[in-house]
């Protein structure tokens, strides 16, 4: 895929500078407006039906894609109102960081990108979808700031403004924290099962390893020009990451599905290539109007489907119908 995703932005929307006609006229700023149209976009509803790590119907109390999402931005909203911050900017890139999501969590991102030649990564889809797919094709109009956020909140990303690498940082907190949860609920793990090196530092629950991190960025951003954790907790931090990737992430009961989901996609995606014209209207319409190949089409389709639609797909294409019952 394109690296140069972002549109070089005709005007940039200062959060010192909100537009005069747009504040008049509906007392919103730019980035309330940006906010807004994540919040009421398709991909932001369908977030709803995507895997965080467990598929989908697991367990009704386990996060999903939109819990995530909404989690994160509860986080960083905090953080930016105490440093001072445009809270209204933070919350939008929060809410579209991952639009850009596959079925089945980052097994199907990997499928993807393995397939598809000009590769595949849900940051960057989450920008071609505010840009270019939503909308019938038309994009939602974000300001520069709101989309460099978005494309930015990888940990190796450099969001060019302070807002970003609040998001960026509370992505961390939420998924390690919470994932930590799900997979407690899930009797994968025990509190007691986590390295003593990192929760002597972060804290021994989830709330308290919340409270110390946020407020640990807080306290180590106060009048400075960048957004970080202290060096002893960034570090105990990307431990337990490291930790959850060999302990969770990559291995026991939340793979167990893994390798079927991924075989699912893989299929979708051949099926839709040797059959373009069954794709929707829409992605012909996309494909001639800015000239793009086949598989971004395909990648576009199978990447918005819910994890379900994912499956009654694959039912309908490839089971027959006196085995679906």
């Amino acid at each position: 895929m394109n690296k140069n995703l972002l549109r070089a932005p005709i005007e940039l929307a200062s959060r010192f500078n909100k537009s005069t006609e747009t504040q008049t006229a509906s007392y919103r700023s730019d980035f309330m407006r940006d906010r807004d149209r994540i919040m009421y976009c398709n991909a932001f509803r369908r977030l709803d039906g995507k895997t965080q790590i467990y598929l989908i119907g697991s367990d009704d109390h386990r996060r999903n894609r939109l819990t995530h999402t909404l989690e994160v931005a509860q986080i960083a909203r905090t953080i930016s109102q105490a440093l001072g911050l445009d809270e209204d900017l933070t919350e939008a890139i929060a809410l579209g960081h991952d639009l850009g999501h596959t079925p089945f969590g980052h097994s199907g991102e990997a499928v993807l990108n393995r397939l598809c030649s000009e590769g595949f990564a849900h940051y960057q889809q989450s920008v071609r979808i505010v840009e270019v797919l939503e909308q019938k094709g038309q994009g939602l109009n974000l300001t520069w700031e709101v989309r460099n956020g978005i494309l930015n909140h990888r940990t190796s990303g450099h969001p060019a403004t302070l807002e970003g690498n609040v998001v960026r940082l509370s992505d961390k907190i939420a998924y390690i924290n919470h994932d930590i949860d799900d997979a407690i609920r899930g009797k994968i793990m025990k509190e007691e099962d986590l390295p003593r090196e990192y929760t002597d530092i972060l804290g021994n629950s989830v709330h308290e390893r919340l409270n110390i991190m946020i407020h640990d960025i807080i306290e180590h951003s106060q009048d400075k020009p960048e957004v970080a954790m202290s060096p002893e907790r960034e570090e105990a931090m990307h431990g337990l990451r490291r930790w959850m990737f060999d302990h969770v992430y990559h291995d026991g009961i939340a793979k167990a599905e893994e390798g079927r989901a991924q075989q699912m996609i893989e299929m979708l995606y051949g099926y839709y290539m040797a059959h373009p014209e069954e794709l929707p209207e829409e992605s012909h319409r996309i494909m001639e109007i800015r000239n793009e190949t086949k598989e971004r089409a395909v990648c576009d389709y199978i990447a918005g489907m819910t994890d379900i639609y994912a499956i009654d797909r694959f039912k309908e294409l490839f089971i027959p119908k006196a085995w679906s019952v």
